[in-house]
């Protein structure tokens, strides 16, 4: 990170509209640049209270980018770099089960990757390592948001999976009554790899998902649609923004999770094989733990 830039506590990823909230004060851009290339958009630092906060608009203004196009190693080492230890993610899913209806708020605590193409992980060309995901959502930061989300009044459920897929078509009907067999929760495109990369960054991560409508297999609701989506959205957003006001203080607890030391006894490379490039590459996530090892 460039000496001088400004460091923030907490990242918010979603969309743009994020950044017109109440209560926000001092927003201003800042361009980060990292070894995995181009974030989706400059970081939009600001204060949140007493909370310095970083919104990234993951598909970039204007909403640019697809899904399967978001860099989202970039988005995620570049919110590591200005300081950020706890990520919350906004974002739009579909319904899986009547329970869960367009307008309420879920925060699911399991994912199941049915993504193709996006890369994954830091640790490739030259070190591996492995971090546990058995529970890839932070206990702590997503209880925060149920407690915030409940003195706001919304309609949120705790707990849940969430399915990704590649998209950035919605699903078929085959697809979507499958989907309901596995019993997932929720369906979305965006928060993995995000999830997995936030894991082996150290960061806490958790998802306020917004319901915007029921996937196609709910035959009473017709066929999915980007108008319905964004209809429902819209009010959901409003609701996501009294959420994040209220969960900002957050950032002035420590962290008590095993989150930030996902990385300790998970490099396997022997570290006489860790080149000086990878060093260089992943500064950020590894010099507390190669600190007093020889290359």
């Amino acid at each position: 990170m460039a000496r001088g830039t400004p460091r923030a506590e907490i990242g918010i990823i979603g969309g743009s509209g994020l950044y017109e909230m109440e209560g926000l004060r001092d927003l201003r851009p800042v361009s980060v640049r990292t070894p995995f290339g181009q974030p989706s958009d400059a970081l939009m630092l600001g204060t949140l209270g007493d909370v310095r906060v970083v919104f990234l608009s993951r598909h970039g203004r204007g909403h640019r980018l697809s899904p399967g196009d978001i860099n989202y190693r970039a988005n995620i080492y570049a919110l590591k770099s200005v300081g950020v230890s706890r990520i919350i993610s906004v974002s739009a899913v579909g319904s899986m089960k009547e329970s869960l209806k367009p307008g309420d708020i879920v925060l699911p605590d399991q994912f199941i990757d049915q993504t193709k193409r996006r890369l994954s992980t830091f640790f490739d060309s030259g070190i591996v390592a492995h971090v546990a995901f058995a529970d890839p959502v932070c206990r702590s930061l997503a209880g925060s948001l149920l407690k915030a989300a409940q003195e706001t009044g919304a309609t949120v459920h705790h707990g849940g999976v969430y399915l990704c897929i590649e998209g950035p078509q919605f699903s078929s009907r085959g697809e979507s009554r499958l989907y309901r067999q596995w019993g997932v929760d929720v369906i979305g495109m965006t928060n993995l790899p995000e999830a997995k990369l936030a894991r082996e960054a150290e960061l806490c991560y958790a998802t306020l998902a917004l319901v915007t409508d029921y996937d196609c297999w709910y035959e009473g609701e017709g066929t999915v649609t980007v108008e319905m989506i964004l209809a429902t959205l819209k009010n959901n957003v409003e609701s996501a923004k009294r959420i994040l006001r209220a969960a900002a203080p957050v950032a002035h607890e420590p962290r008590l999770c095993a989150c930030g030391s996902a990385l300790e006894h998970a490099v396997l490379t022997n570290p006489r094989f860790i080149s000086g490039r990878v060093r260089e590459r992943l500064g950020l996530l590894l010099a507390r733990h190669l600190k007093n090892r020889k290359a």
